[in-house]
């Protein structure tokens, strides 16, 4: 008789939480369902891992097949220790049983039976009659800078597939009322427990998870949580220095320039960017527009700058 490596079967470590231990169980369960797998040995894979899930979903079981240590190998010649008590009995199961389906490894710990209802069938009752959990959605969610800003809510239409009386597969539209909280970022996924595909046998439904896209805006970009606005001067606003009432997502604030600053300068608004913890800034970019020399006054003064303010922005080539 070989020993059996219910841990290896599921692909976990001896310290596999219980929903750990279910959701390994579902994920190979669908896998190698003989009704609708096209794996090699599926079959025997499937009473492999029903074997397992039996085992070790079952604290008392569990704890009984952990006494045996874990030095064992998958594979290995195996008799239970002399005095072997194995822990609890099994018992037949429910409609479908068949104690085939449990392994003499199986029989030697813990007796005939079982405690699962055989193999049964792929069906909107689920896998052999065990639950299963519905699969997770992902849906983009396209909002504009201001909504990511301040939050909102949005009514978010879904395509959601589900079977008519007849057992063939259809798409049903569902609508709902999403709320988009504050400081939302760029790429940032949205979780709405229990909100995705619907499981079987009365499993639970997966959830549903919202990315966001953030609409570019025509004043300012987006970097992470900081906002970026590029801030249009004057030239003699740059040289002199001046008060500028600047936008932000929150409202207009009042922005010092300082005399001489140069194009490109950076200025900070700490806090002004995307709420969080912490919250991002707003980096504001200065850029010195000329005004157009397209009158004869324009053209005269721009001559008079030339002669009483000697100025070679290219000296330091030199």
């Amino acid at each position: 008789m070989k020993y059996k490596d219910y841990y290896q079967i599921l692909g976990l470590g001896r310290d596999a939480s219980e929903e750990a231990i279910k959701k390994a169980y579902r994920r190979l369960a669908r896998k190698y369902h003989p009704d609708v797998s096209k794996e090699s040995g599926a079959e025997e894979h499937f009473k492999e891992v029903s074997e397992a899930y039996e085992v070790l979903r079952d604290a008392e079981k569990r704890d009984a097949y952990d006494q045996l240590g874990h030095n064992w190998q998958g594979g290995q010649d195996f008799r239970p220790p002399p005095g072997w008590q194995g822990g609890p009995r099994a018992h037949p199961g429910g409609a479908g049983f068949s104690s085939r389906d449990f392994s003499d490894f199986f029989e030697s710990l813990f007796g005939r039976g079982g405690g699962f209802s055989g193999m049964g069938s792929f069906t909107d009752q689920g896998i052999g009659g065990f639950a299963t959990a519905g699969q997770d959605q992902t849906v983009a969610l396209e909002i504009s800078l201001e909504e990511a800003y301040h939050g909102g809510s949005r009514s978010v239409q879904l395509q959601t597939p589900e079977r008519d009386p007849s057992g063939r597969v259809t798409s049903r539209t569902r609508t709902l009322n999403v709320k988009i909280p504050a400081g939302v970022t760029n790429g940032q996924k949205i979780r709405l427990t229990g909100q995705g595909n619907a499981g079987q046998g009365g499993g639970p439904s997966g959830d549903l998870y919202l990315e966001v896209s953030i609409k570019p805006h025509h004043w300012y970009k987006v970097r992470s949580r900081d906002i970026i606005l590029e801030l249009p001067l004057t030239p003699w606003e740059a040289a002199l220095g001046c008060k500028i009432e600047a936008p932000t997502l929150g409202g207009p604030v009042t922005l010092n320039i300082p005399a001489n600053a140069q194009n490109s300068q950076k200025l900070r608004l700490r806090g002004r960017g995307l709420p969080g913890n912490p919250p991002g800034d707003q980096l504001v970019t200065l850029r010195i527009v000329n005004p157009p020399a397209d009158s004869e006054a324009a053209r005269e003064l721009f001559q008079r700058m030339e002669r009483e303010l000697p100025f070679n922005p290219r000296a330091h080539w030199h």
